[in-house]
């Protein structure tokens, strides 16, 4: 595994992340506390020590199977990643908690979900600007990262990726930013990354493989369950990637690599890009993203040096 510097954190993290919306449920898998556990320690055989989560993947669900793992792990070896700002009523249902007030409160029930008196990485979850301008909200978050509850700010950017949040990120005290960027959308190169580089603001990529399309295991006509997020999709679209990816195997992917390693570290090669975070299902899922690192350079800007 390889570590980089998170940004202004200074936070030392592996530049493979373990994604957990999946243990939320809503990628088709119910996970027990046994298969969360076997996840979340070959994650930590492998080196890999950034966790991210979310209050809304299933109601803290994620966030609990976690800190079931941390109470009887070194919660000092992980670097532990949610964030804030919905409310979970049901599979693909929620509605947006943005206030001070509603924020107290799940930061409360993170807390209690993850058995854990910190949080490493606090951040605004995916929501629209009105919200995020809010003082209130802003005073409310930097008192609780002087009482300790919270290490660290940050903001994960919605599909539109606001560049109104991105530019006011060090005026809110947030360190890093989250964003969707992979293979098949390099939207944030434009202008998230280069003002993520003029603040050092670390970045977490999200989707590094395309919901799975990037993994090279789909072909186009490929059926969803109805489980399964990628079944809410446009089809027409999911068949326009499909179709896509196909052409970045053939002529992007050297003979023999595994397309799936190849996504993943295609993203770390942006210097502003310091870890990416996809999910799994399984431990051998979390093998062969691990395996990405070895593709990863040593030379980036952020790599972490003793």
């Amino acid at each position: 595994m390889k570590y980089r510097r998170l940004g202004k954190t200074e936070m030392k993290v592996s530049v493979i992340g373990l994604g957990t919306w999946q243990f939320g449920g809503e990628w088709g898998i119910d996970f027990s506390q046994e298969e969360a556990d076997r996840v979340l320690n070959r994650a930590k055989e492998l080196g890999i020590n950034l966790i991210d989560t979310a209050e809304c993947y299933g109601d803290h669900l994620s966030e609990q199977l976690i800190g079931n793992f941390l109470k009887k792990d070194r919660r000092e070896d992980w670097v532990v990643a949610t964030k804030f700002g919905h409310q979970f009523h049901d599979k693909f249902k929620r509605t947006d908690k943005y206030g001070a007030q509603d924020v107290q409160k799940q930061l409360e029930d993170s807390l209690r979900a993850l058995q854990t008196d910190y949080i490493d990485l606090y951040q605004f979850h995916s929501g629209p600007d009105q919200a995020f301008d809010n003082d209130d909200l802003w005073t409310y978050l930097d008192k609780q990262v002087q009482a300790g509850k919270i290490r660290h700010l940050g903001l994960s950017l919605n599909k539109q990726a606001s560049m109104h949040q991105t530019g006011s990120a060090t005026k809110v005290k947030a360190s890093t930013i989250q964003v969707v960027y992979n293979r098949l959308d390099r939207k944030p190169e434009a202008e998230v990354f280069p003002s993520c580089q003029e603040q050092d603001l670390g970045v977490l990529a999200r989707v590094p493989l395309a919901s799975g399309f990037l993994s090279g295991k789909y072909k186009p006509g490929s059926v969803f369950a109805a489980n399964d997020v990628r079944q809410n999709h446009d089809q027409a679209q999911v068949e326009q990637m499909l179709r896509e990816v196909e052409q970045i195997k053939q002529n992007e992917v050297s003979q023999g690599v595994d397309m799936a390693q190849w996504a993943l570290a295609w993203c770390l090669r942006h210097p502003a890009v310091t870890t990416v975070i996809p999910g799994c299902k399984n431990p051998a899922q979390v093998e062969a993203n691990a395996k990405a690192a070895e593709y990863v350079e040593e030379d980036h800007p952020q790599a972490w040096r003793e």
